[in-house]
């Protein structure tokens, strides 16, 4: 019964606060998280009233299936963008702007945090300044998905950012990987490139592996079936598959495999889209069924946020480093690769500021970091990112699509339909 009061609170309380964020010109993805803040155990959840807000951490945690299940279907539809026909347009760029622009910005985070450390050695240590560096470079899809879905945002730089989204994420796993088998290393005194470049790639192609295949499968259980409805619950059935199969993990002569969910799901959506003649009309299926699931996905996120982090002026110093360095790093890496890839000004201008949400896939990182010998601290300034980014990012993503004329001006239409501008008013003589 707590359960079921909660995400009812949860999903309610969401979406009723975004129609107040509507008039501020916020995005939805804000209210959202704003309203898990308000429901989490920093807030309402204090108060320890019966199944108002989440009165601890755990009680939010118990509920990370659905957090998990989100991300793969953000996942999923995320990979409907990598159809062939836009890859041979965008392709090279895609790739070229998400590996640059990530390398970038952890180079970026990597020499600020190390200058810290020579300043002040009792603040960070070398191992911690470059595992930051490298969970930097990993962006959060789903704030950068739920911005370009509420606006119907479309044109050149919506279609770059969703791909170079999905490729940052394999980037940042190899880096991160990378770089926590280095600063592991630098303490024990051993450097294992197993760890540093073997696990990381094996756990790429098992993935891209997993994927195609459940997205080969699902077509082929697909044409079985002509109900529309029936359709729409073997694709719910089989990212819930790839989601569950994505958590698995097993060892191989001594190397650990494990899986990225969100690269299973990608590779799912990208296979089936490309041999599918209705992925299209599917795809829009499941983007309806999965709003409420999003709504739940972000306001569980807000509860997540630790509030704890701002009374420790060590972590707001390392946090404000963080920031700075990263910000800058991800637009100076953006423009930097557009211009060599030749892309358009306002994407060159626009396209590093939608690149700037984090959450989940850093928040992963700054657990396994956690085994370092300073790593709470590490965790703490990532939750504090996270905490800024995910207010603040969103509203920057709306406000770059819009200087770049790809989100129209709000009107009142069907919600199913493309946004158009209000006509204006013709008054009569």
């Amino acid at each position: 019964m707590e359960i079921l009061i909660q995400l009812s609170l949860s999903l309610v309380g969401g979406l009723l606060l975004s129609r107040l964020a509507k008039k501020l010109n916020l995005p939805a993805v804000t209210a959202y998280l704003i309203a898990g803040l308000l429901l989490g155990p920093y807030c309402i959840g204090a108060l320890q009233l019966f199944s108002l807000g989440f009165s601890s951490a755990a009680e939010v945690e118990s509920l990370n299936i659905i957090s998990q299940v989100a991300l793969g279907f953000i996942a999923f539809t995320i990979g409907n963008e990598f159809r062939l026909e836009q890859l041979r347009h965008m392709g090279r760029q895609a790739i070229t702007v998400g590996i640059l622009q990530a390398v970038i910005t952890a180079i970026l985070v990597d020499l600020a945090l190390v200058v810290l450390h020579f300043i002040n050695p009792t603040v960070i240590s070398i191992p911690s300044a470059i595992t930051l560096g490298a969970i930097a470079a990993a962006t959060a899809p789903a704030a950068t998905l739920m911005v370009v879905r509420q606006y119907k945002a479309d044109g050149p730089l919506t279609r770059l950012l969703l791909l170079v989204v999905a490729i940052d994420d394999a980037v940042g796993l190899v880096l991160f990987s990378a770089s926590f088998g280095v600063a592991a290393a630098l303490e024990s005194g051993a450097i294992s490139l197993t760890t540093v470049l073997v696990e990381p790639l094996v756990e790429i192609v098992l993935s891209l592996g997993l994927g195609a295949l459940a997205g080969w499968l699902l077509f082929r259980v697909e044409k079985y079936f002509y109900s529309r409805s029936k359709r729409l619950s073997i694709s719910i059935g089989f990212v819930l598959l790839t989601v569950g199969l994505s958590m698995a993990e097993f060892e191989v002569g001594g190397i650990h495999c494990g899986f990225s969910l969100l690269l299973v799901c990608m590779m799912t959506g990208t296979v089936f889209c490309n041999i599918c003649d209705f992925s299209e009309e599917l795809m829009g299926r499941v983007d309806s069924w999965t709003a409420p699931v999003f709504v739940l996905f972000f306001v569980l996120s807000g509860a997540e946020l630790n509030l704890k982090v701002l009374s420790n002026p060590l972590v707001l110093l390392i946090g404000a480093v963080y920031i700075l360095s990263r910000s800058l790093g991800k637009y100076v890496g953006a423009y930097w690769s557009c211009a060599l890839t030749s892309c358009d000004n306002k994407i060159k201008q626009h396209l590093g500021v939608t690149l700037l949400p984090q959450a989940g896939v850093a928040l992963g990182m700054a657990l396994t970091a956690q085994q370092l010998s300073d790593g709470e601290i590490v965790r703490s300034v990532v939750l504090f990112s996270v905490l800024v980014y995910e207010l603040v990012g969103p509203a920057l993503t709306k406000r770059s699509l819009i200087a770049a004329g790809e989100i129209q001006e709000e009107g009142r239409t069907n919600a199913r339909q493309k946004n158009q501008p209000r006509k204006p008013v013709k008054l009569s003589k």
